[in-house]
């Protein structure tokens, strides 16, 4: 077998080779499986729901979630939501070191998924954070307009 040389220019040409490496398989043509394949695991989800719902938008307000992701699993995530065009990746206006992490029309086309996952919650959980409950109740008198209200306000972040 024969190996092709790689010459690495820059930190963005060992980005490129990891991006390929890494790209999302599919498993089958199955709708939900293909699906979950992209945003399925737990820690991506927490992630979507963080930027969707929480207003968290850095690596660090990611790292202060309740359910305490690791480093190399956050990276990871992040990364592959982005090579899959869920979230994208904005220079931060105050500070050269840091980036914001913004949802993509593709991940804000989650929001209907990630209402019916909390009202699925509530329904089935007695421990629903109040924020939640608050959020639920106006959804619940009218969910296609909080849903348009709600997806007009994650496209206007900048």
């Amino acid at each position: 077998m024969k190996y092709k040389q790689i010459n690495l220019q820059n930190a963005s040409d060992l980005k490129n080779i990891f991006m390929i490496m890494n790209k999302t398989k599919k498993r089958s043509d199955c709708p939900v499986s293909c699906s979950l394949d992209i945003w399925g695991d737990k820690w991506s989800l927490l992630i979507i729901r963080d930027l969707m719902l929480d207003k968290k938008c850095t690596y660090g307000d990611f790292l202060k979630s309740p359910e305490g992701i690791a480093t190399n699993i956050l990276a990871s995530r992040l990364l592959m939501l982005e090579e899959n065009n869920i979230i994208e990746k904005l220079d931060h206006p105050y500070s050269k070191a840091k980036v914001l992490y913004k949802l993509t029309r593709k991940g804000i086309d989650l929001l209907p998924i990630m209402i019916e996952i909390n009202l699925w919650a509530e329904k089935y959980f007695s421990t629903i954070p109040e924020d939640r409950k608050a959020m639920l109740k106006e959804v619940k008198k009218d969910k296609p307009g909080f849903i348009k209200a709600m997806t007009k306000k994650l496209e206007g972040l900048k």
